[in-house]
């Protein structure tokens, strides 16, 4: 007899009257708020303005989810397309299935776009967003605890987590792959914070040290796992997938600390320009001056009207030398 374990649910989806609330999708909107409020505070702090990240957001989410949902249904194309299978699943995204590969790589074309219609510096955001990522990508895993799917090999650990009969899984305890990569993500969150801190890291250096450190831990979780999916050389693809993404992230992490060492002073062009104007009129209404932003107004013209204005009256002085003569 098993005296302790992690239950799964008995369901998946809460009715509230006609409207049926996913525990899938309730963990991937928290995720998002998470990573999107956590961001909204470091980009503050960075000297940046309320709000950024969130409209940014708005244009990487939708691309992430697209991209996450893209690469599971290529990747797993068998449980789709094959015969017996019906392609109109391959849509149920509230069923289970987002590739972090995917998320991440079309989320940051996403991120792309709204960073360029801001002025912004996308490692710079990259930077900000990425402890986010990680602890949403920690409370997104807890909805393959939900969707009862992802977990790992049969264990009798006291931690095993129970796993009921259901399509394509047979009842049993099993190591929960879910919480493993949970309580990592947690970690790399965390890490991440503190190494930004502690060395300030810039030019994508802590978005960098997220992928890095990450794929470090997917590659045992996923060695753990017992679902179906492609190997190649003996080995699951999302491991290579894994593997090969991290060294990247390292190989760049290096050869930008080389290249651009230090950190952005200026994450917000447009604010950063906006809060010198308001400090300039301030200073010229604290001097007592009569029109402090027409003051400024003219300030910031510089030497190029300077010099208009004294050719202007260099003209208007040999008109009127020729009118004399």
């Amino acid at each position: 007899m098993d005296l302790a374990y992690i239950p799964s649910p008995s369901t998946g989806v809460i009715h509230l009257g006609p409207i049926p609330l996913r525990g899938y999708a309730f963990c991937i909107i928290i995720g998002v708020f998470v990573a999107v409020w956590l961001g909204n505070k470091r980009w503050i702090a960075r000297g940046g303005t309320a709000g950024t990240v969130a409209d940014i957001a708005v244009w990487a989410v939708p691309f992430g989810l697209v991209g996450g949902r893209l690469y599971h249904v290529i990747t797993d194309y068998q449980l789709y397309f094959s015969e017996g299978e019906n392609w109109v699943d391959a849509f149920k995204i509230w069923e289970g299935g987002l590739g972090i590969w995917g998320a991440i790589a079309l989320g940051a074309v996403g991120a792309w776009i709204g960073c360029r219609r801001r002025g912004i510096s996308l490692p710079v955001y990259a930077d900000v967003i990425a402890p986010g990522i990680a602890f949403a990508q920690a409370i997104g895993r807890w909805g393959n605890w939900f969707n009862q799917e992802l977990y790992g090999k049969p264990t009798d650990v006291p931690w095993a987590l129970k796993i009921t009969e259901g399509p394509n899984r047979e009842a049993g305890l099993y190591h929960p792959t879910f919480l493993y990569e949970s309580l990592w993500n947690v970690a790399v969150g965390f890490l991440v914070i503190w190494a930004d801190r502690r060395f300030k890291l810039g030019h994508g250096r802590a978005f960098a040290l997220y992928v890095a450190a990450y794929c470090s831990g997917r590659v045992w979780t996923e060695a753990l796992r017992v679902d179906e999916a492609h190997h190649i050389l003996g080995l699951r693809l999302n491991v290579w997938t894994a593997i090969i993404v991290g060294l990247l992230a390292v190989l760049y992490f290096v050869i930008s600390a080389k290249v651009r060492p230090g950190r952005e002073e200026i994450v917000e062009p447009r604010a950063e320009k906006a809060a010198e104007k308001t400090d300039a009129v301030e200073g010229a209404e604290a001097t007592g001056e009569a029109d402090a932003t027409e003051a400024v107004e003219d300030r910031a013209d510089g030497p190029e009207d300077e010099d208009r204005e004294t050719d202007d009256n260099g003209a208007d002085h040999s008109a009127g030398s020729a009118a004399k003569g």
